[in-house]
């Protein structure tokens, strides 16, 4: 019963503490903005993005912001992606296609990409925003505006994530919830901390910065592109700003179990190997997801199996602190689904998203350990 009673006081503090992180003190909000306002290029890389891509280019051609370009890089891609390009740009005046040259040794492809999209933009600021992300048309206004309004170089918004299969679903709010303890929005806002990251589904930098930090060629090697721009940022002194853009901005990530696989165990790969206080924060993560995952419902069947073997006052006690937590994970699951836009009911799935969740942790340590790298958009990645 003591330990029981232990393990229900680290339980509800836990909880509270991985579900209060996510704090963004900014939204942007509607803003006019006057026709003198300054050009801005929107750069878009594109790689076997068929699926998307249409919907992304409709999306920007339908900016209100009065004075932009907007340039799509087509890295490479092997499927239909090029020939949508072109085929809209032939009716479309403000989109400009590029198509890549062959990745070089020594780079990542989004750097590459993004390095050949930013050299054909003319504007004072720059916008990098992927294809798989799909901004009202007041976007641009509201982001233009809070940028200045907070002085930010670099201003990156969080979007709102579309989830519409049982394992987006069942995984990716665990993630996300993983994510704002690793990186509290208030201390990626304090200049102060350290703590640095954008979002590369949308980031929003000064031209003079961008080219005096070295751009995406300064990190070329890198496919966490958003958070080593941000760290490269924010360590040269200037200010970087985080937001809540998810009024404004959706995404549409991964589809199914293997793109979610593939996506986050390269996520959580880089993260262990560049980082080493998230080597200790990742241990801690998968410790809580098995937690989640394999003690929690041990512990409850513990608790009926007590109960219904010897019925007494301190069988009673550790069934119902255990359901008392399991009840407390489901409240706080039910409301960051509610602000996902979810079916309440996935609460339930915690435990499944949570044994997942820290597969993937393992994996991605595994990988580390043994140094065989990871594969993302079909390029094999060791560094």
């Amino acid at each position: 019963m003591l330990i029981s009673t232990l393990l229900l006081i680290l339980g509800i503090i836990t909880l509270y503490w991985l579900h209060n992180q996510y704090q963004l003190d900014i939204v942007i909000e509607p803003t006019p903005i006057s026709d003198s306002a300054p050009l801005i290029s929107i750069c878009v890389p594109a790689r076997n993005e068929a699926r998307n891509i249409r919907r992304c280019v409709d999306s920007l051609l339908a900016q209100t912001y009065p004075n932009l370009e907007i340039i799509f890089l087509d890295d490479r891609s092997t499927d239909a992606t090029p020939q949508t390009l072109d085929e809209l740009a032939q009716t479309a005046l403000r989109l400009k296609i590029i198509h890549g040259d062959a990745l070089p040794l020594g780079w990542a492809g989004k750097p590459h990409a993004l390095t050949q999209a930013s050299a054909a933009a003319r504007g004072e600021w720059l916008c990098f925003i992927d294809a798989d992300t799909f901004p009202t048309p007041e976007t641009l206004n509201a982001v233009y505006a809070s940028a200045v309004a907070s002085n930010a170089d670099l201003f990156s918004i969080f979007t709102h994530q579309e989830m519409e299969t049982f394992w987006e679903r069942t995984i990716l709010p665990l993630v996300m919830t993983a994510l704002s303890a690793g990186f509290s929005p208030s201390k990626v806002n304090d200049p102060k901390s350290d703590i640095a990251i954008a979002n590369g589904q949308f980031i929003f930098i000064k031209r003079t910065v961008y080219d005096a930090i070295g751009g995406h060629a300064a990190i070329k090697d890198s496919i966490v592109e958003d958070k080593d721009l941000a760290v490269l940022t924010k360590s040269s002194g200037y200010r970087l700003v985080v937001a809540d853009g998810s009024d404004f901005v959706r995404t549409r990530m991964y589809t199914s179990l293997p793109e979610m696989w593939e996506g986050w165990t390269k996520n959580i790969y880089l993260g262990l190997r560049d980082d080493p206080r998230l080597v200790v924060l990742g241990i801690f993560g998968a410790f809580l997801a098995i937690c989640a995952a394999l003690l929690l419902p041990l512990w409850v069947g513990i608790g009926v199996y007590l109960t219904v073997a010897s019925p007494n006052y301190v069988s009673f006690v550790i069934l119902g602190e255990a359901l008392f937590l399991w009840g407390i994970l489901i409240y706080w699951r039910i409301r960051a689904n509610q602000a996902m836009d979810i079916p309440i009911w996935y609460a339930l799935t915690a435990p499944l998203g949570a044994g997942v969740f820290a597969a993937m942790m393992f994996t991605s340590a595994f990988k580390v350990i043994s140094g065989r790298g990871v594969t993302w958009k079909g390029r094999k990645y060791s560094r």
